[in-house]
């Protein structure tokens, strides 16, 4: 007699044996909590865009990484505000620059957190570009030589206010390259760069630029980010980025781009990171106040499905309640 096929609905009875079976499993230290420093003191602006994250003054990013530390979540990013934006981009390398105050303040009160900064221009120019755009150019092309050395700037400045890990943003050629001779020549080789190796001109950012007060003023990145339907195109940009030193890559958004995650964890052993990106994080909080999906699930289940594509890096705006649930 043959005997019958066999099929595990014995182990989803319940739900000790379903998580004895879980195949992908989240951990808070897998989590990446991004915040936007501004100037000022005791300021706690809520985004608009993005319920429950806040524009936040140094005293106040500090009392919010206290609680990622309490809550064993893995770091933070930081994205800066300047008090002022020139066609220069100047706020993002200067000595006194607010990621650079919010750095200090982060070691100096919560030690032992790890502070990845986002280096990049759009926060801190006049025209809302990653890079710089000659005089009267109005079609927003980069002059990408040019940026490179406000990058490396930038990079190096934030590895001497403490950063534990730099990460540019731009998508501007030969940018981790510039950035890795930068830091060594500086001293500070142990310095590690998370790239943001496949970048998409997505849909899905149009939160953060209220957050992050970044929105072009004219023309629009797809000159300098890449196409959405482009995946081979993303593998190339991620072995560029290996080549010029990356220690980890990332590929941002995330939820569009699962096939990518998946396909660069097949080719590479490497840390590779995804970013749930604002758009990501603010359709499940509107559809959970909508009461057409259930918040906490909604949540779970994408963070979930981003780890299942291979990402053991999550920068996500869901870290704090993922955290308490994963508690």
């Amino acid at each position: 007699m043959p005997f019958p096929i066999h099929r595990p609905r014995r182990l989803r009875a319940s739900e000790r044996l379903r998580s004895l079976v879980r195949e992908t499993r989240l951990d808070p230290a897998q989590f990446i909590l991004p915040l936007f420093a501004c100037p000022g003191e005791g300021v706690r602006r809520e985004i608009g865009a993005m319920p429950g994250n806040y524009q936040l003054s140094v005293d106040e990013i500090v009392t919010e990484c206290a609680e990622l530390k309490r809550l064993g979540i893995g770091g933070t990013i930081l994205f800066g505000l300047p008090e002022s934006k020139d066609d220069q981009a100047s706020g993002a390398y200067a000595d006194d620059g607010i990621v650079q105050r919010a750095i200090g303040a982060i070691r100096r009160e919560v030690p032992g957190l790890l502070v990845v900064t986002d280096v990049c221009n759009c926060e801190y120019t006049s025209h809302g570009h990653c890079g710089y755009i000659r005089p009267g150019d109005r079609d927003g092309v980069v002059d990408n030589d040019v940026t490179l050395d406000w990058l490396a700037k930038t990079a190096v400045s934030h590895a001497r206010a403490g950063a534990d890990m730099v990460a540019p943003s731009d998508m501007m050629d030969g940018r981790v390259a510039a950035i890795r001779r930068a830091l060594d020549g500086n001293g500070f080789s142990n310095v590690p760069i998370m790239s943001y190796a496949a970048k998409f001109a997505s849909v899905f950012y149009g939160p953060f630029r209220e957050a992050a007060e970044s929105t072009p003023q004219f023309g629009d990145r797809r000159s300098y980010q890449m196409d959405p339907a482009n995946g081979r195109e993303a593998m190339h940009e991620i072995a560029l980025d290996l080549e010029e030193g990356a220690d980890i890559i990332m590929v941002k958004p995330a939820m569009p781009y699962l096939d990518l995650i998946a396909a660069a964890r097949r080719r590479w052993d490497v840390p590779i990171a995804a970013y749930q990106v604002s758009g990501e994080y603010s359709m499940i909080v509107a559809a959970a106040r909508n009461g057409w999906l259930d918040h906490d699930r909604a949540m779970m289940e994408s963070l979930t499905g981003i780890a299942r594509a291979g990402a053991s890096i999550i920068l996500t705006y869901f870290a704090k309640p993922a955290a308490r649930l994963l508690g």
